[in-house]
């Protein structure tokens, strides 16, 4: 229908026969592509994320994906708003047009990346994001938009929209494939932007130029490493890692956004007032200059008639003097015309002699034109006859002036002069301070000036001795005079000054005040000045005096004004420091996504996938709600690094920073100390079971440890670079070490077998399929194909597919969180699946490696959301006897585990308050009924996790045990279905909830009386606190 309704206002008359025939034919193609797609929608059934046959993701991801899309969207809108008020601003300015054309192309490229990014997020979230519209005007329109454009075209250049004003068009025909050429082109734009920005020497700003220059950096970083992923931008896991890359290019957008409206605020006007300052300047001059050549005009009459020899060099001056000054006014006009030019060049793209004579030329001819004519006037004096007096005067007084004029113009050219030479770092003041302290220090001078040095102190002591002898002169005689005068003084006055009563309680009370009362400035009572001001008031038995009486109303009023002053402070403190009564907060529950009610009926009418689903989660729920902590041991001293069980589940490993490996006996669900290995060279980072459970190896930085079962070291195999990890080879007759960008195959002799090179990532995990044919590594990149960084952003970060047998990398997908850990799953029977964990908050993520024309990749299969946001710590495992769970711990002691086929959550164990963050976690794959798993925390502490009752049992029975341990009662769990919640499932959290609802019931009817052991504890929710015993 749009294309329909624009073709029929781009044609102004009645359409043609074939336009008619092209109009119906895309109308029935468009209706059945709808038909299609409806039809196809119902048959489809959600299973994973990377399907080709399913809509994308979970309406989950499909909304926070659109919401990071808008915001992206968001932000580019608002950067192309700036550069639009930045060209309205720079219009007004000189030399604008180079900026303004680098801004229009910088919103072009923008639009063009906003477009690739629509439909990219269109491919992701098809739910949420429509795709952008394919009549996009471009350069290969149909005939009526170029006619459109023609007409355009012909309008007058007073109707034609300037080129900062026109709205950029983007070419519909660029594919996804073309991200890393838009991405090189914006980086050149934003380049071209920043230097034409600089082009304005009246204001440099640093931020923005430290902004743009980062954003740069980080686009050509991220085109340099998309390039090796050509022809795979339909893939979604390269879709998914170029829609992470918004968020960090949001940030440099909004950067540039926010610098560039500050330089709109400041460095506009900036430039903008100092062009307008010079153009006033130069319209001065030339105001001086006409105004100079009319006197210089004028005087030429009387000069004229004259005959001798001195009125022809009159003549000859004053007709210079008249040249110049001509000269001058044309130059700044000049020169006021080329500085308000928008069209003109930059200063540093014009000519050096093109510079000088524009803007030095007009103060050059009118100081000529000055000198000129002053000479003429003083040889004017001469041949016109004047007096004597006249003539002297005139010339001593023009070589005054002259004289001044040309001193002020030596200072500029040597102020010019030293700022070139010192680049600013010294005035011409400094450098004279200088040159006189360097003529001082010749050998004649110096001698002369310790010659004026003492004859100066000598006169100055002279001075100081007379000056002396005269105070004490004047002293003496103003000494006699005082004596006299006081003498007099007592005469007249005949007793002394005496005070009443009334006024010295009333200078008493002012004695009494505070001296915020009185003010500063208040004299003492018993000073002369208060004596005589009392001397002179009334007597208080006057009938005009005041009564100065203690019981006066005006000290008490400034009293009772004090003590309102002071109660209303104490009332208003009071008032502040009552408790607001603060509502608690509302507890607020997170709940998985539900699908659209389309998607919903489609999966109520598939019942023999979900049956297989339900009846497996109805029969894992119940094993995992029965879970509890029965052991807590303090296994080290430092944080435990990493713990695993031996394939037989007899042994438990674990490795810490106390520089000690601890192996653990596993019997009846019981686990007691067996062996402790010390080292002596460093830190305990991994421990790593044989596939058999017969030897043990212990990771340290630079070595690799070979134990058995028993603690027995068999060998200590030493490497020349620090070891990430080390993984067993299937049949357990050698292992890898991944060292820097290198895996060594090594055997048990420390014999290296082999050499894996990943070119320039610096991997942090390897994996070995079963067949020993391809290695799955994990790790950032340390620079990209062409040797570039990121500058700002965070680096790029890659799954690899590594083939032994040709020795090369095989695959490749981009992420961006900080990956650390893969793990391959045993059970191959839906295939080979790989559990990726990341650093930080990023959740674990499930990938299987397919074969796609005899070539393996990874495709992303589930995400494992948690119930809120977690810091995770450690890798996650796979879980249960088939690894048909995935477990994770958090580091405040959250434990979530998910289904790993259906991705639904099934268990969350809230953070634990019995010692200790968690830092690792082991799954005991031995155990199946009940499940059996152990984590590790800050503290050292080891905690075993197993149903109460098999506990119960393995302690009441004679199993041999020397040390019976205590296991933990805790409340029972606040909810029997909230940890019920899925990542990307195809069943939403409803049916979950309702397969086995009746199954839940009656373990509770059924267990009614036994003490639930699984205490969940949150810091934030009061209503959780409460249920703890």
């Amino acid at each position: 229908m749009p294309k329909f309704e624009e073709e029929l206002e781009s044609n102004s008359g009645r359409p043609s026969t074939s336009s008619r025939r092209e109009t119906i034919l895309s109308l029935v193609e468009m209706l059945l592509r709808q038909g299609d797609d409806h039809d196809s929608g119902l048959n489809q059934q959600p299973t994973f994320e990377d399907d080709k046959d399913v809509p994308t993701v979970d309406e989950h991801l499909q909304t926070a994906g659109a919401e990071a899309f808008n915001k992206f969207q968001k932000r580019i809108n608002n950067l192309d708003k700036e550069l639009r008020n930045f060209s309205n601003a720079a219009r007004q300015l000189g030399s604008s047009a180079a900026i303004l054309s680098s801004a229009f192309h910088l919103r072009t490229r923008i639009a063009h990346v906003l477009y690739l990014y629509r439909l990219n997020a269109a491919d992701l979230y098809p739910r949420k994001i429509k795709p952008p519209a394919s009549t996009s005007s471009g350069v290969d329109n149909d005939d009526k938009g170029q006619g459109n454009r023609k007409r355009s075209y012909r309008l007058s250049g007073r109707h034609r929209a300037l080129p900062h004003v026109a709205r950029p068009t983007v070419d519909a025909n660029i594919d996804l494939e073309e991200f890393p050429n838009q991405f090189e082109a914006l980086a050149t734009e934003v380049t071209t932007f920043v230097n034409c920005l600089n082009e304005f020497p009246e204001f440099t700003d640093e931020a923005v130029n430290a902004s743009i220059s980062s954003f740069e950096g980080d686009l050509k970083y991220w085109a340099n490493c998309l390039h090796n992923y050509r022809g795979q931008f339909r893939y979604p896991a390269v879709q998914r890692y170029i829609q992470d890359l918004a968020l960090e290019m949001g940030e440099h957008i909004d950067s540039i956004t926010s610098t560039l409206s500050m330089f709109i605020e400041v460095g506009v006007p900036t430039i903008r007032f100092a062009q307008k300052h010079g153009a006033t300047n130069l319209l001065n001059l030339s105001t001086v200059a006409t105004f100079f050549s009319a006197v210089t005009a004028t005087t030429l009459q009387f000069s004229f008639a004259l005959d001798n020899r001195t009125s022809d060099a009159v003549n000859s001056f004053w007709f210079l003097s008249l040249v110049f000054s001509i000269a001058a006014a044309v130059n700044s006009l000049l020169g006021l015309t080329w500085k308000q030019a928008m069209y003109r060049s930059p200063g540093h793209r014009v000519p050096w002699w093109v510079l000088i004579w524009i803007k030095r030329s007009p103060l050059i001819f009118l100081v000529l034109s000055v000198a000129c004519f002053s000479i003429g006037l003083c040889l004017f004096t001469y041949a016109s006859g004047q007096s004597r007096v006249t003539s002297t005067i005139t010339t001593v007084f023009t070589v005054f002036t002259s004289f001044g004029l040309a001193a002020v113009s030596a200072w500029f050219a040597s102020e010019r002069w030293a700022f070139t030479q010192h680049r600013g770092k010294k005035w011409l003041g400094d450098v004279l301070v200088e040159v006189n302290e360097r003529f001082l220090q010749l050998p004649g001078i110096s001698v002369i000036t310790r010659g004026l040095h003492w004859a100066s102190e000598w006169a100055s002591m002279r001075a100081a001795s007379v000056g002396t002898k005269l105070r004490r002169v004047k002293s003496i005689t103003k000494s006699i005079m005082s004596s006299d005068g006081e003498k007099a003084s007592d005469v007249e006055n005949g007793i002394p000054l005496t005070l009443s009563p009334g006024e010295g309680a009333f200078s008493s009370a002012l004695s009494r005040r505070r001296p915020s009362e009185t003010g500063p400035a208040s004299p003492p009572v018993d000073s002369p000045t208060v004596a005589s001001s009392f001397g002179s008031s009334p007597s208080p038995t006057s009938p005009n005096g005041p009564t100065n009486s203690p019981a006066s109303p005006i000290p008490l009023s400034t009293g009772r004004q004090l003590w309102k002053n002071a109660f209303r402070t104490v009332k208003m403190t009071t008032a502040l420091s009552n408790p607001i009564s603060a509502r608690s907060p509302r507890r607020q529950r997170t709940t998985s996504s539900s699908l659209l009610p389309s998607d919903r009926k489609r999966l109520i009418t598939d019942p023999p996938v979900k049956a297989i689903v339900r009846s497996r989660v109805a029969a894992l729920v119940p094993k995992l709600k029965c879970l509890e902590p029965t052991q807590d041991m303090a296994a080290h001293q430092a944080l435990v690094r990493h713990l695993q069980f031996s394939p037989d589940g007899k042994f438990l490993a674990t490795s810490s920073w106390d520089r000690t490996s601890v192996i653990f006996r596993v019997q009846n669900s019981v686990v007691t100390h067996h062996r402790t290995l010390a080292h002596a060279k460093g830190f305990v980072s991994q421990v790593a079971w044989s596939p058999t459970g017969h030897l043990l190896l212990t990771k340290l930085n630079r070595a690799v440890k070979v134990w058995t079962q028993d603690g027995v070291c068999l060998r200590t195999i030493d490497r020349p670079a620090y070891v990430e990890s080390i993984t067993w080879f299937p049949g357990g007759e050698a292992f890898l070490s991944v060292e820097g960008s290198n895996v060594s195959k090594l055997d048990l002799k420390g014999k290296v077998l082999g050499t894996y090179d990943f070119g320039n990532m610096k991997l942090q995990d390897v994996a070995v399929t079963p067949d020993c044919t391809r290695l799955l590594g994990v790790g950032p990149l340390l620079e990209s194909p062409n040797g570039l960084r990121p500058s700002k952003s965070r680096a790029e970060k890659r799954l690899t597919v590594y083939n032994l047998e040709r020795n090369e990398v095989e695959h490749a997908t981009p992420v961006l969180n900080n990956v650390k850990d893969i793990t391959l799953a045993r059970n191959t029977r839906a295939g080979l699946v790989a559990l990726v964990s990341y650093e930080n908050k990023a959740p674990p993520q499930l990938w299987k490696l397919e074969m796609v024309k005899d070539i393996a990749r990874l495709t992303l299969r589930h995400t494992y959301m948690p119930k809120s946001q977690v810091d995770f710590a450690g890798p996650s495992y796979f879980g249960g006897k088939s690894d048909e769970l995935v477990l994770c711990a958090g580091k405040a002691g959250d434990i979530h585990i998910w289904d790993q086929e259906s991705g639904a959550l099934l268990h969350h164990v809230r953070a634990q308050d019995l010692g200790g963050d968690l830092t690792c976690i082991a799954w005991n794959h031995a155990e199946d009924n009940p499940f059996m798993f152990a984590t590790g925390s800050h503290d050292g502490a080891l905690r075993i996790w197993t149903k109460i009752e098999r506990r119960l049992q393995a302690h009441s029975s004679p199993a041999g045990l020397d040390d019976p341990l205590p296991f933990f009662t805790r409340s029972s769990s606040p909810s029997e279905m909230e940890g019920m919640q899925r990542t990307e499932s195809p069943l939403t959290q409803q049916e979950f909830e309702s397969s086995f609802a009746n199954s839940m019931e009656s373990l509770t009817s059924s267990s009614g009386n036994r003490e639930r052991v699984v205490a969940f504890a949150t810091t934030h929710e009061a209503s959780d606190a409460g249920m703890l015993s």
